[in-house]
């Protein structure tokens, strides 16, 4: 008995687990998937038909077709995704750049603040350790 109590208790754990994955996957897909517009649709491939030789030979005609079809929106997939990312990845340079640059300064001024105050209380302890 308890070893079924153990097991509908692992199955509902896993149960609501496996349901989270879902969730998180199902948000995911969600999101539209990045497209190349500037290349136009995808080519579809062709259905093979091989019940006489004419089928089977218009069968290769075509899929011969969709090879160079396909290898060129391959290609231009390819050169746009790249620019794509350049660009992204570009900005996301200078971004970092700026954050730090900022960061640097904030540390910058610190140090300093530092310097002088360590100044300040040395000097201040050399003019009472004469009195």
């Amino acid at each position: 008995m308890r070893r079924c109590v153990a097991a509908s208790r692992k199955a509902v754990l896993f149960g609501l687990v496996f349901a989270g994955v879902v969730g998180v996957g199902t948000a995911q897909a969600g999101e539209a998937a990045w497209t190349a517009p500037k290349c136009g649709a995808e080519p579809q491939a062709p259905a093979v038909k091989a019940g006489t030789v004419a089928q089977y030979n218009e069968s290769v005609d075509r899929v011969t077709a969709y090879e160079k079809a396909a290898r060129v929106y391959n290609a231009c997939v390819a050169a746009q995704a790249n620019r794509e990312e350049t660009a992204i990845s570009q900005d996301a340079s200078a971004r970092i750049a700026h954050v730090h640059a900022g960061s640097a300064a904030v540390q910058s001024h610190i140090a300093a603040s530092f310097q002088t105050l360590s100044a300040n209380l040395a000097a201040a302890g050399r003019k009472l350790g004469h009195h």
